[in-house]
């Protein structure tokens, strides 16, 4: 049995690409749908957040910036209302490069961080590492 709520958003990404889940489950576990990918836009055109290292090739660049995109894209939905409980699984370092940019409002309804590499995993693999974390 899970602490996931009924309709969490869950958000599963690396440093390159992501999916959105739903969780459907009636009692407390984890039934997740995959309700939309998440790919990176226009890299060269909007930059990664804060001061980033001099040393960082353009591969990492391109990893911070769109956990900066995701970052905002999670907080635009969450001032529309699409979620009241969120869940992050990503590699760490992918969750180090978001947690910064992250909105109080996204925080404050982030219930749980998955400090491992599920993208492209099978769903049943991914409510598995969601469950034991």
């Amino acid at each position: 049995m899970s602490d996931i709520p009924k309709d969490t958003l869950v958000v599963v990404i690396d440093g390159t690409q992501g999916t959105t889940y739903r969780n459907r489950s009636e009692d407390g576990g984890l039934k997740l749908r995959a309700t939309g990918d998440l790919e990176p836009k226009d890299l060269a055109d909007d930059g990664p957040a804060g001061s980033q290292p001099k040393e960082q090739s353009p591969g990492e660049l391109d990893e911070a910036t769109f956990a900066k995109q995701v970052a905002n894209y999670l907080y635009k939905r969450a001032q529309r209302g699409d979620f009241q409980h969120l869940v992050l699984a990503a590699d760490p370092q992918t969750l180090g490069q978001i947690r910064p940019s992250l909105h109080k409002e996204v925080t404050g309804r982030l219930i749980k961080e998955v400090p491992k590499t599920l993208t492209n995993s099978p769903i049943g693999d991914i409510e598995r590492s969601i469950g034991a974390a």
